[in-house]
């Protein structure tokens, strides 16, 4: 069983900064995109920035340049780095990755399950003005 668990949420004034940390742990074989979205009341949850096992990124562009993904894969951890807060930011965001899990050893190789999307719980952070 996989499990992702995230920290690093909270209130912060407008111009602030916080990091989130999301860590995936249990049967995992590899871990391909790791995600971070976010979900205001009232709205659609939407993507806030994607990072692959390579290292590239993607950003919605309403965090671009104020925001910063990243990722230990030696941790099976993904960071988020929120400067210049804006009272917008307000959600609740949670982190989501695709994973492979171990699925047994035999023919002399280690096989692994067809990738699955998990999710976190989800963190809150508040942004007043």
């Amino acid at each position: 069983q996989v499990q992702l668990v995230e920290s690093g949420g909270g209130l912060v004034q407008a111009g602030g900064s916080l990091r989130l940390s999301c860590a995936a742990s249990g049967s995992i074989f590899s871990i391909n995109v790791m995600a971070w979205y976010r979900q205001a009341p009232g709205n659609q949850r939407e993507l806030v920035a994607a990072i692959t096992s390579g290292g590239s990124t993607n950003y919605a562009d309403s965090v671009e340049g104020r925001f910063t993904i990243s990722r230990d894969n030696a941790k099976n951890t993904v960071y988020l780095q929120m400067n210049s807060l804006k009272p917008e930011d307000t959600a609740v965001y949670y982190c989501n990755a695709e994973i492979d899990s171990f699925s047994g050893y035999y023919s002399g190789t280690y096989h692994h399950t067809p990738p699955t999307v998990y999710w976190g719980q989800g963190t809150q952070v508040t942004v007043s003005s």
